[in-house]
C-alpha cells in the first residue's frame, strides 16, 4: 500500500486539510543504521525551556513523599486517576478528535475536551500534530519517530516538534470552526489548575502529588511517549503499513489497548484498536458503554476486508 492510499483510510469518515509545509534539518542523524531527519526548530529557548522545566519539577516532587509520608487516601485517588487519564488520552485526544471514530453531541464533545486537558492537553494541539504524525509516520516529517533518536521520539517532540501552532491549525481546522475548542486551545491549562487546586483543597498536598502529579507522570506522561517509541520498533505487523508501527501486548495492558498500533496505523478511523481475538481492547469496552447510554454514537469498526488482511498477516504479539 503506498503512503496516500494509507493517508485515505485515515479520511474515511474525516475529511483532512492538505498537509502543511514542513522544514526539516539539512543534516539528518544515524538510528539504528537508518538516517532521518529531526524537523527544524521552531520554537525559542524560552518556549522550549519552560515545558522542560515543567516535566522535570513534574520528576522531583514526588520524591518529597519520602520526606512528608502518604495515606490511604491518596494512593486511592492514584488509583482512581488511571482509568480517566488513559480514557482522555487514549479514546479521546487519539480515536475520538484524531480520528473521529464515533460521533458525539456538541455538549459532551465539549465535556471530553475539558476532560483533556484536565489531564494531557487539548483537542486542537493533539489532533493537530497527531495527524501530521499520520501523515508522515516515520519519515523525516514526523514529529516523534524513534528514528529520531531516543531522547527526541520521548521527550524533544513534547519541548519542540517543529510544527508551528498555524500547521497545527491547519491540520486540526475542522475542530477549529468550535469556539470552545478554540477557547481550550489558547486556555489548556485552566482545567487542570482547577482539578488540582479542587484535590489540594481535600486531602492537601501528599493528595496532590500522590493522586495528581505522580499519576500524571505515570500515565499521561510516560504512556504515550512509550507508544510513539516501543510501538514504532517491533517486529509484530499484521499488516504491510508504510510505516514502522508494531503490536505491543504488554503496552495494550498498560494503556487499554492502545499498544495495537499496527492495527491501528493500518485503519486508524476504528474506535477499536484490537481487531482480533485476544486483542484487549478495555477503552473500546469503555466506549461501548458510553454508546449504550446515549453519550456517543456511531462508533466505527474496521470492514471485513481489513479483517482478513490482517489474518493473511497474523504473526505474534511481543
Amino acid at each position: 500500500m503506498d503512503r496516500n492510499n494509507h493517508w485515505k483510510l485515515e479520511t474515511a469518515n474525516c475529511p483532512l486539510p492538505s498537509a502543511p509545509e514542513i522544514q526539516v534539518m539539512e543534516t539528518p542523524i544515524a538510528i539504528d543504521g537508518r538516517r532521518l531527519a529531526r524537523p527544524k526548530k521552531t520554537r525559542s529557548r524560552a518556549q522550549v525551556l519552560a515545558p522542560a522545566a515543567g516535566i522535570v519539577i513534574a520528576h522531583l516532587l514526588p520524591l518529597t513523599l519520602f520526606y512528608t509520608g502518604t495515606r490511604w487516601q491518596d494512593w486511592a485517588v492514584f488509583v482512581g486517576m488511571y482509568v480517566p487519564m488513559v480514557f482522555s488520552v487514549g479514546a479521546v485526544l487519539h480515536r475520538y478528535f484524531s480520528h473521529r471514530a464515533f460521533k458525539t453531541s456538541r455538549a459532551f464533545q465539549f465535556m471530553l475536551g475539558i476532560l483533556t486537558c484536565c489531564f494531557f492537553g487539548d483537542p486542537i494541539g493533539f489532533t493537530g500534530k497527531h495527524r501530521i504524525h499520520h501523515r508522515y509516520s516515520d519519515t523525516r516529517n514526523d514529529v516523534h519517530s524513534p528514528r529520531q533518536g531516543f531522547w527526541y521520539c520521548w521527550f524533544g517532540s513534547l519541548f519542540d516538534d517543529g510544527l508551528t501552532d498555524d500547521q497545527v491549525l491547519h491540520a486540526a481546522s475542522d475542530l477549529t470552526k468550535y469556539p470552545e475548542l478554540m477557547w481550550l486551545h489558547r486556555y489548556f491549562y485552566v482545567p487542570a489548575l482547577i482539578l488540582m487546586a479542587v484535590i489540594f483543597a481535600i486531602g492537601g498536598y501528599t493528595m496532590l502529588i500522590t493522586g495528581y502529579v505522580l499519576s500524571w507522570v505515570v500515565i499521561t506522561l510516560h504512556g504515550p511517549c512509550t507508544v510513539n517509541y516501543f510501538c514504532h520498533r517491533g517486529k509484530s505487523r499484521r499488516y504491510a503499513t508504510p510505516d514502522d508501527s508494531s503490536n505491543r501486548l504488554w503496552v495494550s495492558i498498560y494503556l487499554l489497548g492502545e499498544g495495537w498500533h499496527n492495527n491501528h496505523h493500518y485503519y486508524p478511523g476504528s474506535a477499536r484498536a484490537g481487531f482480533f481475538k485476544g486483542e484487549i481492547d478495555g477503552l473500546y469496552s469503555i466506549l461501548k458503554f458510553l454508546a449504550r447510554v446515549g453519550l456517543i454514537r456511531d462508533l466505527r469498526v474496521p470492514p471485513q476486508s481489513v479483517i482478513e488482511a490482517g489474518r493473511k498477516g497474523e504473526q505474534t504479539c511481543a
